[in-house]
């Protein structure tokens, strides 16, 4: 159904001065889906509230509100081309007033797991690469086709934009730290078995495919009550991510994927000392496919008992912290990391069988 609006989105963008890589594509496809959910999500909660007599007080004001400046209709429910924003006069708006604006939700959020928050965090991490207004209208009036008002509807967008996340990976320019190939991540979560109730953790959460997935698996347990869906909306997945980018798509997957606000982080996880982490801060479930081949700076390796630069040799590190006695973790890690003969890699592997019970170590091929 929307497969093919996709594909004029990439051909628009293709020929835009300002986007240059599939990187750059995916960025500037989700902020502009973004906004277009939040104007169905919003069109959903006050179409709720009706139902059941209450006042739906609108969280984006009405003169940034999508059918106000992207996407205003006539009489006949058509776009009405006189209203609508297009040209330089698009772009200064978009620049000059949208983004500004929806940079100061973050400040004035109630707290960091509201969609508020999400909203300001997610524009002031990125900015509009869309140079030419006339190819940012283009963009707009394909995003406008596109729905999030059923399940069907949803499901669908999801698979579409983790396609979009999986191209981006073989992309090059480092888009494989984005993408986990999904038969992978069901594998490792079908056999983590986790259950309604346990806190679930990506401390490298990328484009967020362990927690989307997760959810996914969750959600489609056996008579979900209320309260469970409550549960995993709000007190079940989280995640941290460094770069900006991967915490824009991984924050816009899981919003895809039905998680209204994701308590999705943008930090560096490994800038933590390990010795500070309490017993409140543990998790149930740790899922996650750290970064293989990086280095870190002497004063992050300062954090952990462990001296490496090795990137995911430090991660390691961190889940074995981060675990709750009695959790489960499943990790990605390269394969290279049970032959290592250096003083780190034999000490960690160490800790593994020492300090944790190894239940699997599953090696597959290249």
């Amino acid at each position: 159904m929307f497969e093919q609006t996709f594909k004029n989105i990439d051909d628009i963008l293709h020929k835009d001065a300002g986007c240059g890589s599939e990187l750059d594509y995916v960025e500037q496809t989700s902020w502009v889906l973004f906004l277009k959910y939040l104007e169905d999500l919003e069109n959903d909660k006050a179409t709720a509230a009706e139902l059941t007599g209450k006042a739906y007080s609108n969280i984006i004001a009405p003169e940034f509100q999508w059918n106000t400046w992207a996407s205003p209709k006539d009489t006949n429910g058509n776009l009405d081309h006189h209203a609508a924003l297009t040209g330089d006069d698009l772009a200064d708006f978009v620049n000059i007033q949208l983004f500004p604006y929806l940079k100061k939700f973050k400040a004035d959020a109630i707290s960091a797991d509201t969609i508020e928050y999400k909203i300001g965090e997610i524009f002031s991490e990125l900015k509009n690469r869309i140079q030419s207004g006339y190819n940012l209208r283009e963009v707009i009036n394909r995003i406008d086709e596109l729905r999030f008002r059923t399940h069907a509807e949803k499901h669908e967008m999801s698979h579409l934009y983790e396609d979009k996340i999986k191209n981006m990976g073989n992309a090059g320019r480092n888009g494989g730290e984005y993408y986990t190939p999904r038969p992978l991540i069901k594998t490792i979560i079908k056999v983590v078995a986790p259950e309604i109730g346990q806190t679930i953790y990506d401390g490298a959460v990328g484009s967020a495919g362990f927690l989307c997935e997760a959810f996914d698996y969750l959600m489609n347990s056996e008579k979900l009550t209320t309260t469970d869906i409550t549960t995993l909306q709000k007190k079940t997945f989280y995640g941290k991510e460094k770069k900006s980018l991967a915490y824009i798509i991984g924050t816009m997957n899981m919003i895809l994927h039905g998680v209204e606000a994701p308590n999705i982080i943008h930090t560096n996880t490994l800038a933590e000392n390990i010795s500070d982490i309490q017993e409140k801060d543990r998790y149930d479930i740790i899922l996650a496919n750290p970064p293989f081949g990086g280095k870190e700076r002497a004063e992050v390796q300062q954090n952990f008992p462990i001296k490496t630069g090795e990137t995911a040799s430090l991660f390691m590190q961190h889940f074995v912290k981060i675990l709750r006695a009695g959790g489960k973790a499943g990790v990605v890690i390269k394969n290279t990391f049970l032959s290592n003969t250096d003083n780190a890699s034999v000490a960690l592997r160490k800790l593994l069988l020492e300090n944790c019970n190894l239940h699997t170590v599953l090696d597959l091929p290249g």
